[in-house]
């Protein structure tokens, strides 16, 4: 005891788990190296590109691609298409196995992106509540780092809903976060935009609706390309609104900064210039932040909001290309 206990070290007692049964640590032990070491989607859509490169002998461009496949990325889960709980499983499994953690992006919340292009999510809140409820039953004795819903809550802050629509997501965010966190090993991040988007005064109270003080945390930047250490200012002092919560941040593209601002939504949606920033870990030397992740996956577009960009969701090489500055 009175050991310093560091972010890595307490977020490895909450995902201190192992298939099938909870595993009782002291907080003071340091973070076991399985709880400390993300987990590599094989099934990504950068590996799987990878993977392309190398059986047509395309070398050269498979050590630049290399430079993203190789690193954890979130996988999303964006639909309820048939066998989504399975794949759920499937994925928490595998990382279990190989003595890692996968990061979950849970994305599928009602009125999803307000219309633009990611648009869509279940049709109605019971959809989502037993969507949510296979999502949690999936994880049951494995452990997981949990996203929950990019966006969800600063739209509803920004007023792209309702006031009835908005007082409903908050509710089955609260639910989500309750359902996801009764999971042992699974620690839940709700989304929290980012340091440009919503100030810290209005986005607590509405993190606060939505459960935020009992979820492990807050996530910022996903899918965004503000600096890491315009980030943690801003993620400490929300901290300091919400109990002490910790966050973590997404690094995948912030490693230049974010792109000027400008007519349209280029200054977001694929944005040229940008770079990878710093690589996934858990430890992050930061007292309040568990971690540094990729929850965008480099190299995915954000949408078709360009010549040859495809859809949101789908591989575009040429960006991919141009995020590891080659």
């Amino acid at each position: 005891m009175g050991r310093h206990r560091t972010p890595a070290m307490m977020l490895a007692v909450l995902l201190g788990v192992t298939t099938g049964s909870v595993m009782l640590r002291d907080p003071a032990e340091p973070a076991p190296a399985s709880a400390a070491r993300l987990y590599v989607d094989p099934g990504g859509l950068a590996p799987r590109y990878l993977r392309n490169l190398r059986l047509s002998g395309r070398h050269a461009e498979a050590a630049v691609i290399r430079r993203i496949a190789d690193q954890p990325a979130a996988t999303w889960f964006t639909d309820a298409r048939a066998g989504f709980a399975d794949r759920a499983r499937q994925l928490v499994t595998a990382a279990g196995a190989a003595g890692r953690t996968p990061v979950m992006t849970l994305y599928f919340i009602p009125h999803r992106d307000c219309r633009q292009y990611s648009a869509g999510g279940a049709r109605n809140a019971r959809t989502y509540r037993n969507w949510i409820s296979s999502m949690a039953a999936a994880m049951r004795g494995h452990r997981a780092l949990v996203i929950l819903e990019p966006d969800a809550v600063a739209h509803a802050v920004q007023g792209c809903l309702g006031p009835r629509a908005a007082a409903s997501r908050y509710a089955l965010l609260a639910h989500a976060v309750d359902t996801l966190r009764a999971q042992p090993g699974v620690a839940v991040y709700l989304d929290a935009g980012h340091p440009g988007w919503i100030p810290a005064e209005r986005m607590a109270p509405a993190l606060r609706r939505a459960g935020g003080t009992r979820a492990r945390g807050f996530a910022l930047n996903v899918a965004n390309f503000e600096r890491t250490t315009t980030n943690l200012r801003y993620g400490t002092a929300l901290s300091r609104l919400l109990s002490g919560r910790h966050f973590v941040v997404d690094t995948s593209r912030n490693g230049n900064g974010p792109a000027r601002q400008g007519k349209g939504d280029r200054h977001w949606c694929n944005p040229p210039g940008r770079r990878l920033g710093h690589v996934p870990t858990l430890r992050t030397g930061q007292a309040l932040v568990d971690a540094y992740l990729w929850v965008k996956r480099p190299g995915e577009s954000d949408g078709a909001c360009g010549a040859g960009a495809p859809a949101a969701g789908q591989w575009y090489p040429a960006y991919a290309r141009s995020l590891t500055g080659s």
